[in-house]
């Protein structure tokens, strides 16, 4: 796992964020959970725990930790975007059934970069990469 939720509050503390146990729930609950998880997803796994807590709250704390840089938005075909608090380089495969996504690490595709920038001029920023199949929950289904 790439970041620590200890490491990940230190840094927003830098920053000058307050951390609030709301913040401090929602962090740990996307740095724990592998699945990259939708804002609803969030809420509905903290609401037992902060009754007050709204959908919005959730957002608007998601958009904070995206610019402080420590949480990754994806949006991909399903129009709900999901969180991952795993910034490094690594990809993601994307079940074409259930919409999971899951991380893989492959040594970065810099060369790829380098390509692309040689070919158009570009200063090329970074890249994502995607892959679609069916995981192994749904093939079992399947069956």
């Amino acid at each position: 796992m790439g970041t620590s939720v200890q490491h990940a509050l230190e840094q927003l503390k830098a920053t000058g964020v307050r951390i609030t146990p709301q913040r401090h729930a929602i962090l740990s609950y996307l740095v724990e959970s592998m699945c990259h998880p939708t804002a609803d997803d969030i809420y509905r796994a903290l609401e037992p725990k902060f009754p007050s807590m709204s959908v919005a709250t959730v957002y608007n704390n998601l958009k904070m930790f995206i610019e402080a840089g420590m949480v990754r938005e994806l949006t991909y075909g399903d129009n709900s975007s999901r969180f991952d608090a795993n910034v490094s380089d690594h990809y993601h495969v994307i079940c074409e059934c259930c919409g999971k996504i899951e991380d893989f690490s492959y040594p970065t595709l810099s060369d790829v970069e380098h390509q692309a920038e040689k070919n158009t001029g570009f200063q090329v920023k970074g890249h994502r990469m995607e892959l679609y199949g069916v995981c192994t929950c749904c093939q079992q289904m399947q069956h």
